[in-house]
């Protein structure tokens, strides 16, 4: 696969775009690192220019620290409340209650969960009144799913196939699989199709400033994959465009998505579905 620029900036004319997962956190010196080597800088102004020049209207930020704070973010960001850091210690009804304030505020846009960092299943008892809370505030749940950055995370809270269970025990909560399962493409796939009430984002699968041309040529047989789970069962109409900025370049980014997803479901995968699923 050859990725075709000129194909890019011609779609991203007449197509409005949301991406479903971001970080923003400034002042935390290692997002600004790693921001440095993507090729941006980590300032509200850098990211304001980066989306107007590329049509993003809006993102969904991902993890916002500690529990206590609420945070507020500029007009065309939205966040889901992380659980991070500092929420281990709190007691279910506590843990419950911090979540619903910020479940209540409109700039809320749902709960994220760190399975796989936190050795907790998807289905741990701990989580089902927050499970209960998101279905009651019509707003998702979103898990890291997949692979996890460092040494300390176990894959086996963060396998894709843990989210059957709680999408099965709770049917009226909405759950997006972060980083689509990567590298458990096919379970993910499985794990959405089977049930109505899951989806995906596609946040997260490079990292940095990449040479596009010798990572397509190189990867041919993952990208080949990639293509093969999004499309699975119609899968396109349940999947969201998001990056994980500033891990990522983002003009990078959304050239390669922009070929790997068929032109039809570019305006469901860019911007309806994070629009639905997000109430952005």
């Amino acid at each position: 696969m050859q990725y075709d620029d000129k194909k890019r900036n011609d779609r991203r004319l007449v197509m409005n775009i949301i991406d479903a997962h971001i970080h923003f956190c400034p002042g935390e010196d290692d997002f600004r690192v790693l921001a440095e080597q993507a090729g941006h800088a980590y300032t509200e102004a850098h990211l304001r220019e980066t989306f107007a020049r590329l049509g993003v209207v809006r993102a969904v930020v991902m993890g916002n620290g500690a529990p206590g704070g609420l945070p507020a973010y500029p007009a065309f960001l939205r966040y889901c409340v992380g659980l991070d850091r500092g929420w281990d210690g709190l007691g279910e009804r506590q843990l419950a209650e911090e979540v619903e304030r910020h479940l209540r505020r409109p700039a809320c846009a749902g709960i994220k969960l760190y399975p796989g960092y936190h050795h907790r299943y998807v289905g741990d008892r701990r989580y089902a009144p927050l499970y209960e809370l998101a279905a009651h505030y019509g707003k998702p749940v979103a898990i890291h799913t997949g692979a996890t950055a460092g040494g300390m995370g176990l894959l086996k809270y963060a396998h894709p196939l843990t989210v059957d269970e709680a999408a099965v025990q709770f049917p009226q909560t909405t759950f997006v699989m972060c980083h689509f399962g990567n590298p458990w493409l096919t379970d993910a796939a499985a794990v959405m199709e089977k049930n109505r009430n899951v989806y995906a984002d596609l946040s997260g699968l490079l990292e940095g400033r990449v040479d596009l041309d010798a990572l397509c040529r190189d990867n041919e047989g993952y990208f080949s994959l990639l293509r093969t789970w999004m499309a699975y069962a119609n899968g396109y109409e349940k999947l969201m465009y998001g990056t994980d900025w500033p891990l990522v370049n983002l003009e990078q980014y959304l050239t390669l998505f922009l070929q790997l997803i068929p032109a039809r479901w570019h305006e469901a995968v860019f911007y309806q579905t994070a629009r639905r699923v997000y109430a952005l």
